[in-house]
């Protein structure tokens, strides 16, 4: 009788554990929750770090990269193949137009003259995307997928924006805006290559 007890108990604490090993985890940044895992184009992405963009004293965004497989340097992310997702939640209220305007001038700060120009089309689409939101609200999320058989996808709150951007080349000179020569926020990329988990 005993060890039946004993039996059950432990039963019942290995159903407990498998339960709770079947739970997706949150990171919580800035009081924005981001999953350990998301499902991008069919696949399962694994976060693979994740930081706060200050501009001066302020919190604008809360940001996550997610990937195939961690990667811990930039290389590493703009080769990591098939789909990737980066995830912005944002922390105060920005025009679309203003967010915009910091898209461009964090692709034009870590981006060559050569590069642009083959650009220019995505970079006119993209600014057209963001102009298009009038005002992104506090605990707003925009993310913005690679989907290799469609292109670049992205989403406010889970509405599209905008049309798909075809070049992975400028999905890799977004990323370049935190992860280039000269990221928007120095203290963010190691966030976001997961150097400091």
């Amino acid at each position: 009788m005993k060890n039946t007890k004993h039996a059950l108990r432990w039963i019942a604490g290995l159903g407990l554990a498998l339960s709770l090993a079947g739970t997706a985890q949150a990171v919580e940044v800035g009081g924005i929750k981001f999953d350990d895992t998301v499902k991008v184009g069919g696949k399962e992405l694994k976060l693979n770090g994740a930081g706060i963009r200050v501009r001066v004293v302020v919190k604008v965004y809360a940001l996550a990269l997610y990937l195939p497989e961690k990667k811990t340097t930039t290389a590493g992310v703009l080769e990591s193949p098939g789909p990737r997702r980066f995830t912005l939640g944002m922390l105060r209220e920005v025009t679309g137009d203003e967010l915009g305007q910091a898209f461009v001038a964090g692709i034009t700060a870590n981006t060559d003259k050569a590069e642009r120009s083959k650009f220019v089309n995505q970079l006119a689409q993209l600014g057209e995307t963001f102009v298009n939101i009038p005002q992104a609200k506090k605990g707003d999320i925009i993310t913005v997928d690679w989907l290799p058989d469609t292109g670049t996808v992205m989403m406010l709150n889970g509405k599209p924006l905008g049309e798909p951007l075809k070049d992975v080349g400028f999905y890799n000179a977004m990323l370049k805006i935190w992860l280039g020569d000269k990221p928007v926020d120095s203290s963010l990329k190691p966030d976001i290559l997961g150097a400091k988990s």
